[in-house]
């Protein structure tokens, strides 16, 4: 790990103005479970570091009408325990507690591991799965930014060098949903996902009709993905063995894996489409009694 000087800036507008500053030689730290590694293996070498130590971006709130807001440096750790989330996000909080160990859940944020653009993080494809929403600012305003369109490829974003992100924004569930998240990785929970799966249903409850299909795949493409074919078979049907079967065979067939070190791109495809199958089931039976 190289020298660099460290600043710990105690407001959102003056992490911004060290931003502006050093441009392309600072890095900005949250909980530094992505990029300290990154550091070590000598593959970034900032010359500034700006920790964001702001306590004002760690919350989870649940307005009135359950629409959710959730602070940028947010632990992972907390959303796993959140009992708001347990109970109308499920999906958030199952899909925190297979993010690394307990030890990494307790420093990592939601908001670095987003803005870490890793193809195989675990809180992209829950969020993505709910129509999540960003919200980046800079010293001169601020924007929305759907999740779906905030990945680039691996490592990027369209965040902009002079940009924070502060909160993600998840819009109120409509009735009779719930969303399931699932992955698979080599040597249990704490590894990195081989592949994942979130599934979040809407469904009709008195005949089993599927009204609202997502399903978003981890670690099969250059970014997070939309199995948007896979959805649309969903959508309208009665849900039933076959058309669940049907779904995930799409869904593996729309995945974009390659060959790594993890694992093959045809296995990939495999376990993307045994996955997809266990996540739409969960999610369409949990739907049915979701208020």
């Amino acid at each position: 790990m190289g020298p660099f000087e460290y600043f710990e800036p105690q407001t959102v507008e003056e992490a911004l103005s060290l931003l502006i500053k050093y441009g392309d030689r600072a890095k900005v730290i949250a909980g530094g479970t992505d990029l300290v590694p990154m550091m070590k293996q000598r593959t970034v070498k900032p010359e500034y570091i700006i920790s964001l130590g702001l306590a004002g971006l760690n919350y989870v709130d649940i307005d009135s009408e359950t629409a959710l807001r959730i602070g940028a440096l947010t632990t992972i750790r907390s959303l796993e325990q959140s009992q708001q989330l347990q109970s109308k996000y499920t999906v958030i909080s199952q899909a925190a507690s297979q993010l690394g160990s307990i030890a990494i859940r307790n420093v990592a944020t939601v908001g670095g591991n987003l803005c870490n653009a890793s193809p195989s993080a675990e809180m992209a494809p829950a969020l993505m799965a709910l129509s999540a929403t960003t919200r980046l600012v800079s010293l001169v305003g601020e924007r929305i930014v759907p999740l779906e369109g905030f990945f680039t490829g691996p490592g990027t974003t369209v965040l902009k060098p002079d940009e924070l992100m502060t909160e993600i924004q998840v819009p109120a569930p409509l009735p009779n949903t719930a969303g399931v998240y699932l992955k698979h990785s080599q040597r249990g929970g704490e590894d990195l996902a081989v592949a994942g799966v979130a599934a979040v249903l809407t469904m009709d409850s008195g005949n089993d009709i599927c009204t609202v299909a997502r399903l978003v795949l981890g670690a099969v493409a250059p970014t997070p993905m939309r199995a948007y074919n896979a959805e649309a078979v969903l959508k309208g049907k009665q849900i039933n063995d076959e058309l669940i079967k049907e779904a995930a065979q799409i869904a593996s067939d729309e995945s974009r894996p390659i060959d790594d070190i993890r694992s093959s791109a045809e296995y990939r495809k495999e376990m993307i489409k045994v996955f997809a199958r266990d996540a739409i089931r969960q999610a369409a039976k949990l739907a049915k009694t979701a208020s």
